[in-house]
């Protein structure tokens, strides 16, 4: 068997596989068993006479094979379903961009880049979504996603170690800031110091990301009141006195009444970057515009 008798289902799967990390994630998504999408996988092994992927207690990860493997079913399988939307007389992949964002990039960038592309291109249809970066580094080497905005907190490494590495673009970078109620005593002046951060109520973020709305310097096990992933959940709390967070600099334009968002002063700076990233090709002409909106857009947000 060679690896040109592949199936097309074959591949799809291992895509699947590759952007969710697991096969029991690839499974859900895909509405199959896990005992479908292993035979699936093991197929293509064979035709490729090698392992495709290093099973791990956390999941699987793409072996070199692997990752030659899935760039070039995401080309192949791109090429089928834009195939397809021609033949039923639907626009053509060329005027559509899958944009990945991080989850505060929603707030504001995102909603403002794709407003200014509907004036000046509205030929280019965008489907976006949100993910956390390991979700949407892994989307954009399998190739369903064209570009993804991430967060990126110091000493910003890379997203990951594969290769070739992702191209990597800075939009712009902000202080970390910290959100308070008016009325809150931290309210009163312009900055807040690193110190008197010291013994407050935080609203942090969900699950493995509790810590997320902490501020990362603070020099006492925080007192966590209330978790929550929203952001805006976040800062409604915030308004109605239940605590307080940390923001980036990008929500600054979107807060509910009640909160005031202020800079801290004193301790080593807390950085935060937004960063464009795609996998190492020209971009293509409808992308290319894409990543221009955003840019233009993380400008305007910086003022």
């Amino acid at each position: 068997m060679s690896f040109s008798d592949a199936s097309l289902t074959a591949l799809r799967v291992f895509r699947e596989v590759a952007e969710r990390g697991t096969l029991t994630a690839a499974a859900t998504a895909l509405g199959y068993t896990q005992s479908a999408v292993s035979r699936q996988i093991a197929s293509l092994e064979r035709a490729a006479g090698t392992p495709l992927l290093e099973r791990r207690h956390d999941g699987v990860r793409l072996t070199s094979a692997g990752q030659l493997v899935v760039r070039r079913a995401a080309d192949v399988i791109d090429q089928l379903d834009a195939t397809a939307r021609e033949l039923a007389g639907l626009p053509g992949e060329e005027g559509t961009v899958r944009l990945g964002w991080f989850p505060t990039a929603g707030a504001d960038l995102v909603p403002r880049a794709l407003a200014a592309l509907r004036r000046t291109h509205p030929a280019i249809t965008v489907l976006s979504r949100e993910g956390r970066t390991p979700a949407l580094v892994r989307a954009l080497r399998a190739g369903t996603v064209d570009l993804a905005l991430l967060a990126s907190a110091p000493p910003f490494r890379p997203p990951d170690t594969e290769t070739p590495a992702l191209v990597l673009r800075t939009l712009t970078e902000r202080s970390l800031r910290v959100a308070v109620p008016d009325g809150h005593p931290l309210a009163r002046r312009d900055y807040i110091d690193v110190a008197d951060l010291r013994g407050h109520r935080w609203i942090g973020g969900s699950g493995e990301d509790q810590a997320m709305g902490v501020w990362p310097g603070l020099d006492e096990r925080p007192e966590i009141a209330h978790t929550a992933r929203d952001w805006l959940a976040k800062l409604h709390l915030v308004a109605a006195g239940c605590g307080i967070t940390t923001v980036p600099g990008a929500l600054g334009s979107v807060l509910p009444a009640g909160v005031r968002v202020l800079p801290i002063r004193g301790g080593p700076g807390e950085r935060r970057r937004i960063v464009l990233a795609h996998v190492p090709r020209p971009l293509p002409e409808p992308a290319a515009r894409v990543a221009a909106a955003l840019r233009t857009a993380a400008l305007e947000t910086d003022t």
